[in-house]
């Protein structure tokens, strides 16, 4: 079912500037320049669909991304990082939590990690806003082919217990943008969200 054209639609900075609720929508978040746009590109292998950037910060509006007509993919701003001025870091923020909470048509919410590292604090305080909120959400481990497989089951095992100890059971799943370990995997739990 994705195997079909992939196409930008649009850059939304808030709720009411988004597309008509027409197809279910899986966002992707977490902190900036943790691997969003690249996934998005691995998943409908294309390189440059998603606008990737070794500047964190770059994503300043939900951008959508319209995959085969049968969903939308939406790449959130990153949060936690400093060199946005603090203004604008709470509007962002503000956008992105009436998105999360009012969008009918979201389905998932993909929240990206860096395997290589611990989730922060900012993380974890999404983690349990997100079940609090009873929003369905599953935890990507991106750039797992930069350390060795025992690390990353590791990390797994330590976003696993993270979210044990807020009673927080959800998909956890490790994979690579750029050598597509384990892209696959997410696919095919993306998109059963999607045929739900």
């Amino acid at each position: 079912m994705y195997n079909g054209p992939a196409t930008f639609v649009t850059s939304a900075p808030r709720l009411e500037d988004c597309p008509p609720e027409s197809l279910p929508e899986i966002c992707f978040a977490g902190r900036s320049n943790v691997g969003k746009s690249s996934l998005i590109n691995g998943l409908v292998n294309r390189k440059k669909l998603a606008r990737t950037s070794n500047v964190p910060g770059k994503t300043q509006q939900m951008n959508y991304y319209n995959i085969a007509d049968n969903c939308y993919f939406v790449d959130l701003p990153g949060y936690g990082y400093a060199k946005v001025p603090q203004k604008e870091r709470e509007r962002w923020g503000r956008n992105i939590r009436e998105y999360l909470l009012h969008r009918k048509s979201l389905n998932l919410i993909a929240h990206v990690v860096d395997c290589r590292h611990k989730p922060t604090n900012l993380d974890e305080d999404f983690f349990y806003w997100m079940a609090s909120n009873e929003m369905p959400f599953c935890v990507l481990l991106s750039k797992a082919d930069k350390i060795s497989n025992n690390k990353v089951a590791k990390a797994k095992a330590d976003v696993k217990k993270i979210l044990a100890e807020m009673n927080i059971i959800v998909p956890i799943l490790a994979y690579s943008s750029d050598n597509k370990q384990g892209i696959e995997e997410v696919k095919d739990l993306l998109f059963e969200f999607v045929e739900n």
